[in-house]
């Protein structure tokens, strides 16, 4: 891929994407319309997500507005109790919370958190987002996703972490929350792309398109969609290939990995051709060290650490779970793994404001897709798959964590 398209791409896309928004398809229909000017041939898939209009939301603290946005997904009402400023999340600090709206230093909310507060007797809670040293006052839409709610609704606004500073150095007393939204269904895409290969087993490359609230989301993860861009081109141009390539552009990630999740359930019965995923989420920065991160077998990790010394590619190769589109095809049963080269939040900050085309390098990118495409097209061309389909025990537990299910 030239330098020019990679610089190309990341201007036509440099915009905000959130899930479900209009602007989230207008990607993924130029996503579409890049894969065919590829002599890639592509479709556009549907699935339903929860949205919410936020009409109104106002947050009181000791009488005193406090600027904020509500959750999405919380519910509508209003709500005034006691406020419990609650900086840790163990069972003694959960004790305080019965009644109260609880003051959390977290940008957002997690499943077992949520179920703990529910059941310690909160009626309320405030999240915090930002940097107490960086000079914007940016509030980020926070929502309470229903996969943790579980049904239930519980008021929720969100602040800057400036004013949760305030708050907790004037010893607020008071709070209340007002939210007036209207929730419905709405829709959100994932893009697929296929190169069909000799026979019927696949490979899939994925990576998520959409972007939060607040960031263009060129580094998260545009970069990712480039990079299935440039190796299904050069793939192209080898095809056909032992093993067909499959590309999934994955809307809503964002907001739990929704459009991985909404292949595999819709695609559940194809799943038993596809050898491998790979997924790329966030490549090209101008510092950082590049990963992979695997939920497969560890013959896996060794391939890569072999290849990555063959070709003098500096890589950190490990077992594990990694947050992005690569855990459902595992959870699935299908093996997976992430490309990723990561930057400190000081040099490449994600969901948020910085997330800009400022901290990428095209010629990074680049150099980022020519080693993922040497591993793609030796798995493709393997004369027998070389990755067992087994999910170690230790990955296993590992998604049981991340996706819930356990402690």
């Amino acid at each position: 891929m030239k330098i020019s398209e990679i610089r190309q791409i990341l201007k036509d896309t440099d915009y905000v994407r959130t899930s479900g928004s209009p602007q989230e398809l207008k990607a993924a229909e130029y996503l579409k319309a890049k894969c065919e000017e590829k002599g890639i041939e592509a479709r556009i898939e549907a699935f339903p997500v929860a949205m919410a209009e936020m009409k109104d939301a106002h947050l009181y603290i000791d009488g005193k507005e406090i600027p904020c946005r509500g959750s999405l997904l919380c519910g509508s009402g209003k709500i005034e109790a006691p406020l419990y400023h609650m900086p840790g999340t163990d069972r003694i600090s959960l004790a305080g919370a019965k009644g109260k709206i609880v003051l959390l230093e977290k940008p957002g909310m997690q499943y077992f958190l949520f179920k703990d507060l529910c059941e310690a007797g909160a009626v309320g809670f405030i999240t915090c987002n930002g940097n107490a040293n960086f000079r914007d006052r940016d509030i980020n839409q926070q929502e309470l996703r229903p996969h943790i709610a579980d049904g239930k609704k519980m008021l929720c606004a969100n602040i800057n972490i400036k004013d949760a500073v305030e708050i907790v150095k004037a010893g607020g007393k008071t709070a209340k929350i007002v939210i007036d939204q209207r929730e419905y269904q709405g829709e959100s895409h994932n893009v697929i792309a296929e190169i069909p290969g000799d026979g019927d087993r696949w490979i899939v490359l994925s990576a998520h398109y959409d972007s939060t609230f607040l960031s263009h989301g060129s580094y998260d993860n545009m970069t990712g969609c480039i990079a299935l861009l440039g190796i299904g081109e050069a793939l192209k141009k080898t095809a056909p290939n032992r093993m067909g390539i499959r590309l999934i552009f994955c809307g809503s990630e964002e907001r739990g990995l929704l459009g991985a999740k909404a292949y595999c359930r819709d695609h559940e019965a194809e799943l038993k051709n596809i050898g491998l995923d790979i997924n790329i989420d966030m490549i090209g920065t101008y510092m950082g060290r590049f990963l992979a991160c695997v939920s497969a077998e560890d013959k896996l990790v060794n391939y890569i650490e072999y290849l990555g010394a063959e070709l003098g590619w500096g890589i950190e190769s490990r077992s594990g779970v990694y947050s992005s589109d690569s855990t459902p095809f595992a959870d699935y049963g299908v093996p997976a793994l992430s490309f990723a080269r990561i930057a400190g939040s000081n040099i490449a900050p994600i969901h948020n404001r910085y997330d800009t085309i400022k901290v990428l390098s095209a010629e990074q990118i680049r150099k980022d897709i020519d080693f993922m495409t040497v591993f793609t097209q030796r798995m493709a061309n393997a004369v027998v798959f070389p990755v067992g389909r087994e999910i170690p025990q230790a990955v296993k537990d590992e998604l049981d964590k991340y996706l819930h299910r356990k402690r």
